[in-house]
């Protein structure tokens, strides 16, 4: 690939709904460039940029891919996200190295859940951004709702660049809103240039006038020629809209059809016309040595630098660190310092990806996007500078993980490679997450929602040929006691030479402190239990708050107190009193009216307004105390309720189902709390019967 310098650069990434045409888009997009022989279709397996064979079974993308496309002497770095929220992280990376957006529209499905939180995200990282109605070859497609739709949403600022032109129930040309001509793609590729049909004349004027008051409000002149009712030539609107779409005041809105491959040569002409180049864009970091802004602003002259917005950890195709450069020139054989790892790395041969191939540079110019093969230690969000100019850039923000599922290995002796393959994916995906709760004697595997960790665990199999099974989480639920016992236990055996004695009286209560596990005081007179016996007592109550006589829970938030006992001068050892102690300690528990204690979480679920009904209703079947609720953007309100762990499995489902996919959810551990007696003697009963068939 030859190499392209800034201001031929285009950084973009398609976003929208699941299923809405983005990876068809891209297809569409390389073979009108000429850079394929023919279009894969997902259904087939074959498309560029979904080439993982997760992507291929389920056919919808799994993870973000770059293709670089070659147009008009300029490179398009194409950014093809995937449309489930579940995935949501690739989007994030993807954004991260982007500086334009076009959201991909299903001109049948129309605006869904997607297009809205794309919507949000360019909002959010101020992305100039484009609408692109895909399906427009579908019968049933209505370009005109869509556009009423996105404009009743956001508003004057959404324009039609062009209108789709149907004969026969055919889609056969479109008419270009700036130039007010109809065109007709005839058989060899090209357009034939035709009069603008009577039905679409009153679509094109009022088309035509929006597009003309934006242009009238770029400045006072044009304002001012507006009002005298002077016409803007073509060439001046065109240069207002550019501005206008680099400052997100304007969002064009193109259309097409994938299959057919149409609409695609207008839709590259005005991404390399109006969205920026990185040099439009500004990039800033913070040089290390002497703490100051480093205004690297994707400028060729200035020092090396370059940010990690990816990894790849593939044993097919290898790890490849997929970066954008921020400032200067990287060439083959360049040493890069990574300040957060304080270590360099050779970067040996330059690459960008297409897809799944790699194809080597001689060079990337400040603001393109290429590949890294094998470093050693630099993980994604990293950045990479020089050892003279050390700058580090603001780690992207990634969703944090809040479903989670219990696994294991399907087969024993698997437990470390399934370790260190997972140790892969994470490297991935920074929204997963696995957690050893050695507490409760499970790992535990967090994502963003069910879909993604099923992946998870076919990719493991397919990649790693490792199985891991997922189930739902235990729960850490406690056990304490609510009021004070006092009992004695003597322990004693004879079995030849030294026997065994122990002897201890104890009390055990509330302490007040759920915190703390336990508390051990003595009070013991006149030498009945020796001091130098102390310390197995206390290592006895230590080794039994680990599992409680209830259910088998970590005992908490009790204080135990020896105050009598006797001993053998002879038969007594530690650990004598350690077990004489174990055994008052179950006694004890059991007859200081013991309870179980279930964690509480304080769970924030932000919905539009509109559901906050169902979703509190919802809330309440779980259990849930809504303890308030507070608008937030968009005609959105946070719902914050304190509600069980117990009760949380599940509940990313059934909130994305009640809500259309819209509504998001975090949540942190606030407290324990009593738990409910039916659902305590459910919990004892399951964990006995447990008990029997690790004893069985």
């Amino acid at each position: 690939m030859n190499v392209y310098t800034t201001e031929k650069i285009r950084n973009v990434v398609l976003l929208g709904h699941s299923g809405c045409g983005k990876t068809s888009l891209v297809e569409a997009m390389a073979y009108l460039a000429g850079q394929t022989t023919r279009m894969g279709t997902v259904a087939d397996g074959s498309t560029i940029s979904d080439f993982d064979k997760e992507e291929i079974k389920r056919q919808f993308s799994i993870h973000t891919s770059v293709v670089p496309i070659e147009w008009d002497n300029v490179k398009i770095n194409i950014l093809d996200t995937p449309g489930f929220f579940d995935f949501v992280g690739e989007v994030e990376e993807a954004v991260s190295a982007a500086d334009a957006a076009i959201i991909v529209v299903s001109g049948k499905a129309g605006i869904q859940t997607g297009t809205k939180r794309a919507w949000e995200i360019c909002e959010k990282y101020k992305l100039p951004r484009m609408i692109f109605v895909t399906d427009m070859d579908i019968d049933n497609a209505s370009f005109k709702d869509v556009v009423l739709k996105l404009q009743e949403l956001y508003g004057k600022k959404i324009a039609p660049f062009h209108l789709p032109i149907r004969e026969n129930e055919k889609f056969v040309g479109y008419v270009n809103v700036i130039q007010q001509r109809a065109k007709r793609w005839n058989e060899s590729g090209g357009v034939d240039k035709f009069d603008v049909p009577e039905y679409s004349k009153e679509n094109l004027g009022i088309c035509r006038e929006a597009l003309v008051e934006a242009v009238a409000e770029t400045s006072e002149e044009f304002m001012d020629r507006y009002f005298g009712g002077e016409e803007f030539s073509d060439d001046e609107i065109r240069a207002a809209l550019r501005a206008n779409v680099l400052e997100g005041s304007i969002v064009p809105v193109l259309m097409g059809s994938n299959i057919l491959a149409r609409g695609m040569y207008t839709l590259m002409a005005d991404i390399v016309k109006y969205l920026p180049s990185p040099e439009k864009r500004s990039c800033t970091g913070i040089n290390t040595k002497t703490n100051e802004v480093y205004n690297a602003d994707y400028d060729f002259a200035k020092s090396k630098s370059a940010y990690v917005f990816k990894s790849i950890v593939d044993p097919y195709i290898g790890k490849y660190s997929l970066i954008k450069v921020n400032s200067g020139v990287l060439k083959t054989d360049d040493v890069l310092y990574n300040y957060h790892r304080d270590c360099d790395e050779k970067i040996g041969k330059l690459y960008v990806m297409r897809g799944s191939k790699v194809e080597e540079v001689k060079e990337l110019h400040a603001g393109d996007i290429g590949a890294l093969a094998k470093l050693a230690k630099t993980l994604t969000t990293d950045s990479l500078s020089t050892r003279n100019m050390p700058v580090t850039y603001l780690r992207t923000s990634i969703s944090k993980p809040y479903v989670a599922m219990r696994y294991k290995a399907k087969k024993k002796g698997d437990e470390d490679k399934i370790s260190q393959s997972l140790q892969k994916l994470l490297m991935e995906d920074l929204t997963l997450n696995s957690v050893n709760d050695s507490e409760n004697g499970q790992t535990v595997l967090y994502g963003i929602g069910d879909m993604q960790l099923e992946v998870v665990a076919s990719e493991l199999l397919e990649k790693y040929k490792v199985e891991i099974e997922l189930m739902r989480p235990k729960v850490a639920f406690k056990e304490t006691i609510r009021k004070k016992s006092d009992v004695e236990y003597k322990y004693k055996k004879q079995s030849g030479g030294h026997g065994q004695y122990g002897h201890v009286k104890m009390t055990f209560e509330p302490l007040g402190d759920m915190d703390t596990p336990y508390v051990f005081e003595q009070t013991v007179v006149g030498g009945a239990v020796p001091k130098n016996f102390f310390p197995a007592v206390e290592k006895g109550i230590a080794e039994s708050v680990k599992k409680g006589p209830l259910a088998a829970y970590p005992v908490t938030g009790i204080k135990a107190v020896l105050y009598d006992g006797s001993y053998h001068p002879v038969d007594s050892s530690e650990m004598a009193f350690k077990v004489a102690t174990q055994q008052a300690f179950k006694k004890g528990i059991m007859e200081a009216k013991p309870v179980l204690l279930e964690p509480i979480a304080t769970l924030k679920v932000v919905v539009p307004e509109g559901y906050t009904g169902d979703v509190m209703g919802e809330l309440n079947k779980r259990r849930a105390r809504v303890m308030g609720m507070n608008p937030t953007d968009n005609g959105y309100q946070e719902i914050v309720a304190d509600i069980p762990y117990l009760e949380l499995y599940g509940y990313n489902a059934t909130l994305r189902s009640m809500t259309s996919g819209s509504g998001t959810f975090s949540y942190e551990f606030a407290r324990y709390e009593q738990a409910p007696d039916d659902v305590a003697a459910k919990q004892i009963e399951e964990r006995a019967s447990k008990l029997v068939e690790v004893e069985e």
